[in-house]
């Protein structure tokens, strides 16, 4: 069973999605908050979930810097953002602090699973327009020729990382085991200086050590 919480100020539309998530067979969301500050306090008593649900606009600490206080107490946590907002900067925030997914408000409960089952599987899930909205970001920054000392079959999994794969989709591609992949993701989190699959996404576009082309929707 995977559990879920859900940070939403908006609490019809909190207990809506609740219920829709809840009448699924492999899906329970545990609790839901109106603010970050909760969902902290009880992360902090040792408490969490799989995944967490979390719009941006919240009162007190918004959800882009919930992410990184989150992930800061237990980096394991995928964490999916839920909001209206479709512009650049609060999309590239969110994946620069450690967002392992990004879905709009008008996304179907069928949608929002199969995010879900996504980032808890190691993949990534954004919609097809966003992710178009990522490769425009970082495709526009300067690319830079630093490649961490990453090995070439390291750099093969990074491009598949990037690509949204999952450790057993690559374990399947490279015809290794998803214990020798998952060694490579550590190595690779090592020598790019990062802690999560989403800050790995976002330094390997902006620093240029995926080609054009390979970030794709899932």
């Amino acid at each position: 069973m995977t559990t879920l919480w859900i940070i939403e100020d908006n609490i019809s539309f909190s207990h809506m999605i609740r219920t829709a998530l809840n009448q699924s067979d492999w899906c329970k969301c545990e609790h839901e908050f109106t603010n970050v500050a909760d969902a902290l306090k009880l992360l902090s008593m040792g408490k969490s979930p799989d995944v967490i649900l979390t719009d941006i606009n919240l009162p007190g600490m918004n959800g882009i810097d919930g992410i990184k206080a989150i992930k800061s107490i237990v980096k394991e946590i995928e964490i999916i953002v839920l909001t209206v907002f479709d512009d650049n900067e609060k999309l590239f925030d969110a994946i620069c602090n450690g967002a392992n997914g990004y879905l709009l408000k008008n996304s179907s409960p069928d949608e929002i699973l199969d995010a879900i089952k996504i980032v808890v599987d190691g993949g990534s899930s954004i919609n097809a327009g966003l992710a178009r909205k990522v490769f425009n970001i970082f495709s526009a920054m300067k690319q830079t020729e630093n490649t961490y000392g990453l090995t070439k079959r390291e750099t093969e999994i990074l491009n598949y990382l990037v690509d949204g794969k999952t450790v057993n989709e690559i374990a399947k591609i490279t015809f290794t085991s998803p214990q020798t992949v998952q060694t490579h993701i550590k190595n690779i989190y090592h020598k790019v200086h990062v802690n999560s699959r989403g800050g790995l996404v976002s330094k390997a576009l902006k620093e240029g050590l995926v080609p054009k082309g390979v970030f794709t929707k899932n």
